[in-house]
C-alpha cells in the first residue's frame, strides 16, 4: 500500500478476497485513496498489510470462497471486520470496467458510507459445526445416490427386488447373487452394505 502518514482517523479497507492473491484499498472517511496492495494470500501477509492501516481499521471483504481465514487474521490483528453479502454487491458485476481494485474500492465505499450489505460472521465454533453438517449433507447425498443408481440399473434390467431393504444384510446377499448382462456388463453387483 502506498504510505500517507499524516492521516490519523479511522481507515476503511476494502479487500477483493481470491484464492491465491487479494487486493486491498486503504480509504479515508471522507473517500481519500491512503494506498492499494496486492498480496499473496497468507495469514502473515494480511496481517502485516493490514496493521499498515493503523489501529483498528475497518476492514470489509466478500463472502466468498475461503472467506474464513481472512477474517479470523483480521480479527486478530484487531481490524473491525466487515462481512459484504454477496448478492447485495452482486451489481458489481454489472460495470463496464471491472477490476481487483474497483471491486476492492467499491467494498471499502460501501463500509464508509454506511450501505454495505453485510452477512453475518459466524463464530469459529459454530463455523465448525455448519462445516459437520455440510460434509455429512454432501455424504448423505452421495450415499443417495449411489443407492439409487443401483436400483436403476437393476430396473433397466428388469430385476425384481423381492425385499423392501435391499442394502441391509440379507439385501447384500441377495445383489451378490444377481447376474446382470448385456449393457451393464457385470455379472453381479457387489454391495457393501
Amino acid at each position: 500500500m502506498d504510505s500517507n502518514s499524516d492521516y490519523a482517523g479511522t481507515q476503511f479497507v476494502g479487500m477483493d478476497l481470491h484464492r491465491r492473491r487479494s487486493v486491498l484499498v486503504r480509504r479515508t472517511a471522507g473517500g481519500e485513496r491512503l494506498g492499494r496492495a496486492r498480496i499473496d494470500n497468507s495469514p502473515a501477509a494480511l496481517k502485516a498489510e493490514v496493521a499498515k492501516a493503523g489501529p483498528c481499521p475497518k476492514v470489509v471483504l466478500e463472502a466468498t470462497y475461503g472467506w474464513y481465514w481472512a477474517a479470523d487474521a483480521l480479527a486478530e490483528a484487531g481490524a473491525e471486520v466487515h462481512l459484504a453479502h454477496p448478492l447485495g454487491v452482486k451489481m458489481f458485476g454489472y460495470r463496464r470496467v471491472k477490476t481487483d481494485e474497483a471491486d476492492a474500492t467499491d467494498l471499502a465505499d460501501l463500509l464508509r458510507m454506511g450501505r454495505l450489505p453485510e452477512a453475518w460472521i459466524a463464530p469459529p465454533r459454530v463455523r465448525e459445526i455448519r462445516e459437520l453438517v455440510r460434509y455429512r449433507w454432501k455424504l448423505v447425498s452421495l450415499r443417495t445416490s449411489a443407492k439409487t443408481q443401483v436400483h436403476a440399473v437393476l430396473g433397466k434390467a428388469g430385476v425384481h427386488v423381492p425385499m423392501s431393504d435391499v442394502f441391509g444384510r440379507a439385501g447384500a446377499a441377495w445383489l451378490a447373487t444377481v447376474g446382470l448382462g448385456g449393457p451393464t456388463g457385470s455379472a453381479s453387483i457387489r454391495c457393501c452394505g
